[in-house]
Order: structure tokens, then sequence, then C-alpha cells
């Protein structure tokens, strides 16, 4: 084990954490490593929202090509931020075993939910189920790391803003005042982290294959599979959530409207050795019942802000 293992990451405090949590496992099994924080695209420009910056793969492009090009050996990953199709010549090779997945809402006071707010999130999914349970709520666009938007949220005259748990627990800024959205379906594989290699890496492959979660891996297989047969990339509101309880997975699904009027969800339960094929068919019944017209009306509306 006399190569030394870089880690490529982001530079954020949470990108940061992922990665050191690869490092420490692959460590405690004798592996040698290295961290190297890279700065990319999406963290620079923080004020456009990302369904306006036009193309998916935003924080995980600069990484991509840092893995091809060999300056890294591995780059660690929110799997909900990778597109659902990978660089050529590179590969999934582990996830981790996965988080909370949940959405919160973190508040000033709870009193705004029956009257006229103003909500804060920088996602087209969350904006989307939001509206869809409130739609006398005003919802604004709200980027940047964990810790940008939590002091956003204090400096402006808004009542709430939408996290991830996940996000917020990791680096342990997790307030008091929150309230867990259990009703709002959350990204493909929000909460799990994944690494990736380059196909003929060999060594670093035999190194990840041993930090793999085999449930988390299933079940954000077939969240992402159902994502990429929708087509909905980073510009689509689309919510999948698998659950894997003993030989079964248990899933939920929905597309939604911009504006969160309409709402297309499937929820299926199917045998563990059926995963390979059910995203596929689950978004495949979504689009027959109405779901390729919407998306053909999402697409466009996106693509007038590029």
């Amino acid at each position: 084990m006399s190569k030394v293992i870089k880690i490529g990451t982001r530079e954020s405090q949470l990108a940061l954490w992922q990665a050191n949590l690869v490092k420490s496992k692959l460590e405690l099994l004798g592996y040698q490593t290295d961290i190297i924080p890279i700065t990319s695209k999406g963290d620079q420009e923080l004020n456009i929202p990302l369904y306006e910056m036009g193309i998916t793969g935003i924080f995980t492009k600069t990484l991509d090509i840092a893995l091809l090009n060999e300056e890294i050996d591995i780059a660690v990953h929110s799997m909900k931020d990778v597109p659902t199709k990978l660089p050529k010549g590179a590969q999934q090779v582990a996830v981790l075993e996965r988080a909370n997945v949940h959405d919160i809402l973190v508040y000033k006071n709870l009193d705004f939910l029956d009257k006229q707010g103003t909500i804060a999130t920088g996602s087209l999914r969350r904006k989307a189920q939001w509206l869809h349970k409130y739609p006398a709520h005003k919802v604004v666009n709200l980027r940047g790391n964990v810790n940008t938007r939590l002091q956003k949220l204090h400096d402006h005259n808004w009542d709430a803003a939408i996290f991830a748990y996940a996000g917020l627990e990791r680096i342990d800024v997790l307030p008091e005042n929150y309230q867990i959205l259990d009703w709002m379906i959350p990204a493909p594989a929000q909460g799990a982290i994944t690494v990736q290699a380059l196909e003929k890496d060999s060594f670093s492959i035999e190194a990840l294959s041993k930090i793999n979660h085999q449930e988390s891996e299933i079940c954000t297989f077939v969240e992402r599979q159902f994502l990429a047969t929708l087509e909905g990339g980073c510009t689509a509101p689309i919510g999948a959530y698998a659950k894997c309880k003993k030989d079964q997975v248990h899933f939920s699904g929905a597309l939604f409207s911009l504006d969160g009027t309409q709402k297309l969800e499937q929820n299926v339960s199917f045998s563990k050795a059926e995963y390979k094929s059910k995203g596929s068919e689950i978004a495949a019944q979504i689009l027959s019942q109405g779901g390729k017209k919407l998306m053909e009306e999402i697409k466009k509306a996106t693509d007038a802000y590029n």
C-alpha cells in the first residue's frame, strides 16, 4: 500500500468534512491518503441560480477534469450534485452509508406558515414542493455553501430557508429552530456521499470497494435511474427516495411543475433483486401519465434563462 491516494474535494467546510470522512475510512484500512482541495465554478458564482447557469454538474465539473487529468486519484462528492452520466473514463466506486435524507426548514418563527411568508431556497425541487403546499408564499433564491446560506437567512427579512438536514448536522451548525419536512420528497441521492475513480485505476478501485455501503448504493441507484429517465439533471423539480427494508425497496418519486401546481407521483415497493430496472420503469409511468408534456414545459421555461 505504498501509493498515496490523492483525494479531490471542493473547498467548502461540508465538502472537506466529507473528504476527511473518506480519508479516515481508507486510513483505517491501512491506505495512505492526501486531500487536494479544488475550487468549483458553482462555488465561485454564488448569485446565479443553478438552473440559470445552463449546465449540469456545476459543482462536480472541476473535480471531473482534475480526475481525468490524473491530478487526483479519487473525487468525493455530495451524490445529489453528481450528474447521472459520468465522464468517460470515470466510474462510481463507493457510496458511503447514507445519512438523514430529509429537508428541514430553518425558521425565525413559525407564525408565517398560515399567512403570506417568504422562503429562501436555490432548489427548483424545494421551491415547487413548498409552493404545492403553501401556494400563497413567496420563494426567493438562496445560493452559497451552508454557512453562507445560514448567514444570508439571518441578514435578510425572510421567514425561513430550506436546507438538507445532513449538511447542517455534519458540520455541527444545526440550529435549535428547525422543523423536519417529512412531507417533502428529497433530491435523488440526498444525504449520500459518493466517490469516483478512473476505470483504469485498479488500486483506488480496490481500496474504495472496501468502504462501499451496499444498501445505500442500491437505493441511490434506483433514485438516480429515476432521475435520468425523466431527464431532469439539475433543472427540473424531481424528488426521489428509496429505502431498503429487509429484502424490499420502498420508493417514492415525483415530478412537479415549476410553480408547484402540478404533481405526478408514484409510490412503489419491490424486491431488492429487481432494483436495476425499477427506477426507469417507475419514471416511464410518470412520463406516460403527463410527465413527458410537463418535462417539455419545464425545459422550455428553464431554457429561457440560458
